[in-house]
């Protein structure tokens, strides 16, 4: 980590300059007009030099903070489960129980841990908002509170029965169900030929760059061209032409073995290996050994893309996207017909990515969306205290890119994409989750969930916060013009801070929220964000728990006098997290996934909650819930 943070300036560092600059800034005249007509140096301070009395576009009664064993909603709306852990997927299914659920009943049941949302509309190609496809990540297992006999003590991996985690290896990757809302009421269709679960154990096709490299080849999979499974599979994104793109966060705790007897260890231990196996699967499978199988670990960290309304379609792992801990693959089809891809890495001091397609979509011809995800231009950015990020490209040959250096080709680039971006002075950041693109603006937004690791010698002194437990949100603003006029293929944008988060009224946090901020509108840890489609944001967050408050979904206005003012629409029940908020075409829908209820729990027998069933001597149950205005009108009129 030191040599990394020594190879390029860090985030922290520059925010530290921008503040302290700003600071100057707003005690001039100079300063001050520049924040009253919202131009670009103000933008950090969220609209705090507006006169008191500004309103919301977001005109509803905003929630009082609760915390509790339940979920809650704004006045005026409900929230109701459309589909939770082990539901059926399959008319003639009986009746969820985990007690005597099997491996193989859980592969034919919705998964555990929903996480990111994608709603596709039936039939394809339209703006149904009353019937589509529900396509949900399943992100990982809590089996502290799965099962009666496992707890929360660090040997849950070496304890579960091979029944058990074949369960566990089951519940994960992704569950497709069509779902249809019929007087208000949103239901899975059972008797769905497209409802499918994606898993630990799904074939999948490797495609791009990396696809038959030395490194892909296995015991089972020879040609390096397939592999087995996905895994960690939390953020996302849709396609145009109708697919989703599913983001593998991560493998590193998922296999057994001393990583430094493997032929590439220095990269295994750049991506986090460690050989923990915490959910035992190396107990039972060799292809979790790295020792026996090193090469399978090669097989995970890509963005997989799935087409939901083709039941017998194979997954594919499009490798020129990069391999990390991808948190988000959000898409954008820019004004020339490239596809543009943002991604995070989510883990400490990692980086911001983007991916520009060398051929054109045709919007008119649906099909020419297919593989152009394989070949393009991976880069990574490089922001700068001048207010200017830059895309430096993950090419081989482009500076310390060469064999010499160790990349042998563009497939070693990819393979070692953390490495690459290293050697090119990428900025680390604190913690890059979600990356979402504003439809009305075309600007880009990046979630910094927070960086507990950030330590003062890396800050500037005007920075109150050398621990970022809080989390902030970037805003990037590619050239060309506001909406499709915006040019996401430049080589670099202008960028500034959209909010620190944190409480604004303590100093410690040093947060800048809109100056009107209430007691119950505030947030810390923002995880993932989505835009309703008149471009107002809406932020999901992950470890308000920690602050002894509710993780939950807010509304806040981008723009106008009450940008970065936050407003609580909906709170998680305790110890869940609000996650993958997706809304259907006309905005009446806002459907957010709720991960880990009760996971704080030692084991299940002190489980906090038995959300949301709340059955005696029954679990608590991740789901995906539908919020709904009472009169039927759109979520964020």
């Amino acid at each position: 980590m030191s040599d990394r943070m020594n190879s390029s300036q860090d985030i922290r560092t520059i925010i530290a300059d921008r503040v302290s600059r700003r600071g100057f800034l707003l005690g001039s005249a100079g300063g001050l007009t520049a924040v009253a007509a919202g131009g670009f140096v103000g933008s950090l301070f969220s609209g705090q030099a507006h006169a008191q009395g500004v309103q919301s576009s977001l005109t509803f009664t905003e929630l009082t903070r609760i915390y509790d064993q339940t979920h809650h909603v704004a006045e005026g709306y409900k929230a109701e489960v459309v589909a939770a852990w082990g539901d059926a997927m399959q008319a003639g299914q009986a009746a969820f129980d985990a007690k005597t659920m099997t491996a193989a009943d859980q592969a034919a049941r919705f998964g555990y841990n929903a996480d990111f949302i994608a709603y596709l509309p039936l039939p394809r190609g339209s703006q149904n908002s009353d019937n589509g496809l529900l396509c949900v990540n399943n992100e990982y297992v809590s089996f502290n509170v799965m099962f009666d006999d496992l707890a929360d003590d660090g040997e849950g991996g070496a304890k579960m029965t091979a029944e058990q985690v074949a369960l566990c290896n089951a519940a994960i990757g992704h569950s497709i169900v069509e779902i249809k809302r019929e007087a208000g009421v949103w239901s899975v269709v059972q008797d769905s030929p497209m409802n499918r679960r994606i898993t630990l154990d799904t074939p999948m096709a490797i495609s791009g760059p990396v696809a038959g490299h030395a490194w892909m080849k296995t015991t089972a999979e020879p040609d390096g061209m397939s592999a087995r499974g996905t895994n960690y599979n939390c953020g996302g994104g849709m396609t145009p032409w109708g697919t989703v793109l599913t983001c593998e966060e991560g493998a590193s705790d998922t296999f057994g073995g001393d990583i430094t007897k493997t032929p590439f260890a220095d990269v295994l231990e750049r991506y986090g290996y460690d050989g923990s196996d915490y959910y035992g699967r190396a107990r039972f499978e060799d292809r979790f050994n790295v020792e026996k199988e090193p090469n399978e670990t090669n097989h995970f960290d890509w963005v997989v893309e799935i087409d939901p309304y083709d039941a017998t379609s194979t997954p594919v792992k499009r490798t020129a996207l990069g391999r990390m801990a991808h948190e988000a693959s959000t898409v954008v089809v820019n004004k020339d017909g490239k596809v543009v891809v943002y991604m995070g890495d989510d883990d400490y001091f990692e980086y911001v990515y983007r991916f520009v397609s060398d051929a054109a979509y045709d919007a008119a011809n649906p099909a020419s969306g297919k593989d152009i995800l394989d070949a393009g231009t991976l880069s990574v950015a490089q922001f700068a205290a001048d207010g200017t990020v830059t895309w430096l490209p993950l090419v081989h040959g482009n500076g310390p890119l060469t064999a010499e250096n160790g990349f042998a080709d563009q497939a070693e680039v990819l393979l070692k994409t953390r490495l690459a971006a290293d050697a090119l002075g990428a900025t680390p950041m604190d913690r890059p989750e979600d990356m979402e693109t504003n439809p009305v603006t075309g600007r880009v937004y990046a979630i910094m969930t927070k960086n507990k690791k950030m330590t003062a010698d890396k800050l500037n002194a005007v920075n109150t916060r050398p621990e970022n437990f809080y989390g902030h949100i970037v805003e990037m603003i590619p050239p060309g013009g506001v909406g499709v006029d915006a040019d996401h293929t430049a080589a670099s944008y202008t960028w500034d801070l959209f909010v620190l988060a944190g409480n604004p009224k303590d100093p410690v946090h040093g947060a800048t929220f809109h100056a009107e901020t209430s007691e119950s509108g505030w947030f810390v840890c923002p995880d993932n964000l989505t835009f309703d489609p008149k471009g107002r944001m809406f932020v999901a967050t992950d470890g308000a728990n920690d602050f002894d408050i509710a993780d939950g979904i807010y509304g806040v206005d981008t723009e106008g006098p009450a940008r970065g003012l936050p407003k609580l629409l909906f709170a998680s029940p305790i110890g869940a997290e609000a996650t993958g908020p997706c809304f259907t075409p006309d905005g009446t829908t806002l459907f957010v996934s709720v991960q880990h209820p009760a996971e704080d729990s030692d084991m299940l027998a002190n489980a906090s909650t038995l959300w949301p069933d709340f059955a005696e001597g029954g679990v608590p149950r991740p789901a995906v819930v539908a919020i709904q205005r009472l009169d039927g009108g759109e979520v964020a009129a």
